[in-house]
């Protein structure tokens, strides 16, 4: 039995900080403290949950003096990856400034950070990229994002980063994901344009809390892909759900990335390589399918 931890969990409002508290409490004794911009917690289960803007230096380091957590898991980020290019200064002081912020705090107690990242640290030319492979950020999203990686390994101090991809799953007041955009708009029998051209491996939220949970209770640090098992097209994946939910794939009209003018540029395979979570975590994430058939469920659907 690990030895419960004390670890406090940014962006606890958001899909992955529900998820998290969900799982580490089901299936740990870890103290979880809860924080988020809102002045409640859409999941309070018993923790403690206190409001914090983490753009905010000084709060940051009252906060972590305060509660003395041995682990940050930061699952807050600024992620909409069009508005990034538009709100450049938003994006970067969520983004870097505010990892800035924890690994100065830290530095004051010795915890350890857990920072999510993303597969847009990538160009996606090429795909099958490792824990090892260059980055090269064709998006200021992606370039933030790597901007906070490289200043966790630069500071020395221990910390796990964890590149992720399409998150989709369930949770309470969120900003709909991929697959529940989908859910929403095929529910009510409308059209939905799907590019066929942009290739990655979804991610149920549900496999990326349970590789953070094994993270912390294996001691890992470093860098982990983890993301979903299955390399498909958004596409290909709008399809799948529409077949498991019920829904008329015909409403699908696949499109092409150029036809949508978007303003942050996609890397278009963005593959991961998962041999080191695999190993290292003993962690077997899901395909698509049984991905979609869990999320069926826990929507009650």
């Amino acid at each position: 039995m690990t030895e419960p931890k004390k670890i406090l969990v940014t962006g606890a409002n958001g899909l992955l900080g529900q998820k998290v508290t969900e799982i580490f409490k089901n299936e740990s004794e870890h103290e979880l403290i809860l924080t988020d911009l809102q002045n409640k917690a859409e999941e309070p289960k018993g923790f403690h949950y206190f409001q914090m803007d983490i753009t905010k230096k000084e709060d940051v380091k009252e906060s972590i003096k305060k509660y003395n957590p041995q682990i940050i898991i930061n699952t807050a980020a600024y992620t909409n990856v069009d508005g990034c290019e538009t709100e450049r200064e938003l994006s970067w002081r969520v983004n870097v400034d505010a990892v800035k912020n924890f690994i100065i705090a830290s530095r004051t107690n010795s915890a350890k950070i857990i920072h999510i990242s993303t597969d847009y640290v990538f160009d996606g030319k090429l795909g099958n990229y490792d824990e090892n492979s260059k980055p090269n950020p064709l998006s200021y999203y992606g370039k933030s994002k790597l901007a906070s990686e490289n200043a966790l390994i630069t500071s020395g101090i221990n910390c796990t980063i964890v590149r992720t991809m399409i998150l989709y799953g369930a949770g309470k007041n969120l900003r709909p994901n991929f697959a529940q955009w989908l859910i929403a708009t095929m529910g009510k029998k409308q059209i939905v344009r799907i590019v066929d051209d942009q290739f990655g491996m979804p991610t149920m939220v549900d496999d990326l809390a349970w590789g953070i949970l094994k993270i912390v209770d294996l001691d890992k640090s470093g860098i982990y892909n983890i993301c979903g098992s299955e390399y498909l097209s958004r596409y290909e994946f709008a399809v799948k759900l529409a077949n498991i939910f019920g829904y008329d794939e015909n409403l699908i009209m696949p499109i092409k990335t150029s036809d949508l003018n978007q303003a942050a540029v996609r890397p278009m395979n963005s593959s991961f390589i998962l041999l080191k979570a695999e190993t290292d975590l003993n962690i077997k994430p899901l395909n698509v399918t049984d991905g979609l058939y869990l999320l069926k469920s826990q929507l009650g659907l």
